[in-house]
């Protein structure tokens, strides 16, 4: 294909972060930018002055583009994707990709359909670090993993109003922060079947039922996975932490553990480690520019006229899980 035009649709933050590691790998055309407000979209095109500034999707659609980026609110993500694909542009979206998993697998249907390349921003697949864990434990380095505990704590919530309404955003932490533990703890492991989930939900201290739901800030979770394993998930909004965030995920085997754990507090900083019995060993550390790279991966991926991927069929599943912890569907098999 060669170098792809792309149209980026939401550059707030992280969508102009997105778009400046794409235009600084020099993979993709940065051709149009489509944002309601009027600042950041002039922000974008400070980091792309080539691109055409249209006025939203519809604009885009008319365009003749090879991809859209999308980083709009959650409620948005599923019906744009949509409409990419269907007019045969290929879509890189943030998470997630859909509210629930049925959403979900509306859009990876329609990327079949359309054979175009989908791919979602979880981000933390790209971490050096975690890509040497993955390694270890797919190579069978630390012997047969059996557990793995995952936690993302903030101490911050959100600062937009949407992400408290739940019709909106599909619901508070776990798919905001949860999201990215739970994919990358499957990630990690290989995709193993998922065979039952318990979890419990609170808001302000109080626990969440199936009669008093709403946004909750604080989640606990077990996942049952492949022969017997147990993945725990912790995420939290607002939480006293003495930090600005606790970022980690610990798997255990029978030869030894691996880890990954953000440093001081940071979003960026991370190390990645491996211990066996008291003995440690650093596997990676900071610098490691990695927000950027699912991005250009997608990019990298469009330019060699990859179409439609199977490996997206992991997303669907991992929206179920998601659903499972909200209790509001049945399971659906891990890809």
């Amino acid at each position: 294909m060669g170098r792809p035009r792309l149209g980026f649709l939401g550059t707030g933050w992280i969508g102009r972060h997105r778009l400046q590691a794409v235009a600084s790998s020099g993979l993709a055309e940065i051709s149009a930018i489509a944002d309601l407000a009027p600042d950041n979209a002039e922000a974008a095109r400070a980091l792309a002055p080539t691109a055409k500034l249209v006025a939203g999707l519809p604009a885009l659609l008319e365009m003749d583009l090879d991809g859209i980026v999308i980083a709009t609110p959650s409620a948005l993500h599923a019906e744009q994707a949509v409409a990419a694909l269907e007019h045969g542009q290929a879509v890189f979206c943030q998470k997630p990709l859909g509210r629930s998993a049925e959403e979900t697998a509306r859009v990876v249907e329609a990327a079949r359909s359309a054979d175009r390349l989908l791919h979602v921003d979880l981000s933390y697949r790209h971490l050096a670090g975690a890509r040497q864990v993955r390694q270890l434990v797919r190579e069978g380095a630390l012997g047969d993993v059996f557990a793995a505990d995952l936690v993302f704590h903030n101490a911050y919530g959100p600062d937009k109003p949407w992400f408290y309404d739940p019709a909106l955003s599909g619901g508070g932490c776990v798919i905001d922060l949860g999201i990215h533990l739970i994919d990358l703890a499957l990630w990690t492991l290989g995709f193993p079947a998922v065979g039952g989930v318990t979890a419990r939900l609170f808001a302000a201290g109080v626990p969440l039922t199936a009669r008093a739901r709403g946004i909750e800030d604080y989640a606990v979770a077990t996942l049952d996975v492949g022969d017997g394993a147990v993945v725990r998930v912790a995420c939290s909004w607002n939480l006293s932490a003495g930090c600005d965030a606790v970022i980690g995920a610990e798997f255990y085997g029978t030869r030894g553990s691996a880890s990954l754990h953000n440093v001081g507090g940071s979003f960026y900083d991370f190390t990645a480690t491996r211990a066996l019995g008291t003995q440690r060993e650093t596997l990676a550390g900071p610098p490691d520019e990695w927000g950027g790279r699912a991005a250009v991966a997608w990019a990298r991926a469009l330019a060699d006229g990859q179409g439609f991927d199977d490996r997206a069929e992991h997303l669907v599943s991992l929206a179920a899980v998601i659903d499972e912890i909200y209790g509001r569907s049945a399971m659906v098999g891990a890809a």
